[in-house]
């Protein structure tokens, strides 16, 4: 695909819609490799990926499912096998963390955020390019510190974006977006 038409195409698919074939591992080293090619102020990296196939999603089910109940002790069965179910809903499954220094002498907070932001969407995009589609979440599961912590980092990581990663089961739908004269301006100076 051209750039631009990758970029005007790329579309997100609800993670419940991806299936296999997932990328091999040489394509996930592709999609990942553009990942990291973001802009980052510093050379801080900030961000780090994990892979998780079907064992690491099962694995990470059980945490959902466990902290779940224990949130929610009146959740019927089958709420809890939902979330058992949450993180593997794709063939795979990354979690995208970032361990922001907000009293960083030189990198403004915001431009760290933006930068694991900003890999987060390459991810995406390099994953339409490979033929693939996949969805950036985060629900609930990346605001829970038990979940931080069976990732294994610690209460000042956080996690930027759970994506998932497969192959669409349908074409996605186009969604309303906004036209360009709704969002774009042109500024000329100061008024007044």
């Amino acid at each position: 695909m051209y750039t631009l038409d990758l970029l005007l195409t790329r579309r997100s698919v609800v993670a419940k819609n991806l299936s296999e074939p997932g990328p091999s591992d040489v394509e996930l080293e592709v999609i990942l490799q553009a990942g990291i090619r973001v802009p980052d102020h510093g050379k801080l990296g900030p961000w780090r990926i994990q892979v998780l196939k079907k064992a690491g999603q099962a694995a990470l089910g059980e945490v959902y499912a466990r902290l779940f109940a224990a949130d929610h002790p009146e959740a019927e069965p089958r709420l809890i096998e939902v979330e058992r179910q949450r993180p593997q809903r794709a063939p795979v499954l990354l979690a995208v963390t970032a361990r922001i220094d907000p009293l960083h002498p030189k990198i403004p907070e915001l431009e760290q955020r933006m930068s694991g932001g900003a890999l987060c969407q390459n991810i995406l995009i390099a994953a339409h390019a490979s033929g693939y589609a996949a969805q950036w979440l985060t629900e609930w599961p990346a605001f829970h510190p038990g979940v931080k912590q069976a990732l294994g980092h610690d209460a000042e990581a956080d996690i930027i974006g759970l994506i998932y990663i497969g192959t669409p089961t349908e074409p996605p739908s186009e969604r309303n977006r906004p036209t360009l004269d709704q969002v774009v301006s042109e500024w000329t100076g100061p008024q007044g």
